[in-house]
């Protein structure tokens, strides 16, 4: 039996902080687990993996501590299935609006009686033998609430029974807000709709995530109280390179 040690954190009130990947890269993927991250999550919404990289990409992040997770390109049967066929602990979809919509997701994470996930085990079964007797307790669902309307119904969609909690998509939130994040009341106007997510995480009982972004911004989101919180790919690499070269340059150059 695999442990999803993100899913433990989270049940005991401590935070897992990942980072969201979309540059189709094995490798990578593989080092930032060994550099410490709680989980890696493969962007199928909006990055370059496909099945077969997704596939190899599950193996790598779990050759080192990291929880290897993905974000689906959309809330459908057959795409959650495949990720989860491939090994994915953890699955966010996005756009989730309705209990309706959050319904359809829980159902497509479990096998019956659970849920209504279809039986084909054997690209995940790197994780173990006995993966199928275990999976349903351990994989991690989040549903994105990243708009003004799932906001309003965020209470209603993490009552549903099989989410574990959602993922905030802050920047499509501030545009169907129709706010301005550079704006200081644009600013408060958000803070108070991501507090309305968080107390109905606590309503609920479910974990509150977002999509953090930089350092500076993970950091702030923690502070809030969201406790699955991602770092971006860029803004990773870009630090790393931005201290590698200040460490590397002589003074005065």
């Amino acid at each position: 039996m695999k442990n999803n040690t993100v899913k433990r954190a989270l049940s005991e009130g401590r935070p897992a902080i990942g980072v969201c990947n979309g540059l189709g890269s094995v490798m990578l993927v593989e080092a930032y687990s060994r550099f410490g991250f709680d989980f890696v999550l493969l962007d199928h919404q909006h990055g370059l993996w496909d099945d077969y990289n997704s596939w190899l990409a599950f193996q790598a992040i779990s050759r080192g501590p990291a929880m290897p997770m993905a974000r689906v390109n959309w809330n459908d049967f057959a795409a959650i299935g495949r990720l989860l066929d491939r090994g994915a602990l953890g699955i966010i979809v996005p756009m989730v609006e309705t209990a309706e919509a959050a319904r359809a997701a829980a159902q497509a994470v479990r096998y019956p009686p659970r849920g209504s996930r279809s039986y084909g085990v054997a690209l995940a079964q790197y994780h173990g033998a006995d993966y199928a007797t275990w999976i349903d307790d351990e994989v991690l669902l989040m549903v994105q609430l990243e708009s003004a309307q799932s906001v309003e119904r965020a209470q209603e969609i993490l009552a549903v029974e099989g989410v574990d909690g959602c993922w905030v998509g802050p920047m499509d939130l501030a545009r169907t807000m129709g706010i301005d994040l550079k704006d200081p009341e644009g600013v408060r106007a958000h803070d108070q709709a991501l507090e309305r997510v968080l107390a109905a995480c606590r309503k609920t009982g479910k974990f509150p995530g977002i999509f953090g972004g930089s350092p500076a911004a993970t950091r702030r989101r923690l502070e809030q109280g969201f406790l699955f919180v991602t770092l971006d790919d860029a803004a990773v690499i870009g630090a790393g390179v931005q201290e590698a070269l200040r460490l590397a340059r002589p003074s005065g150059l």
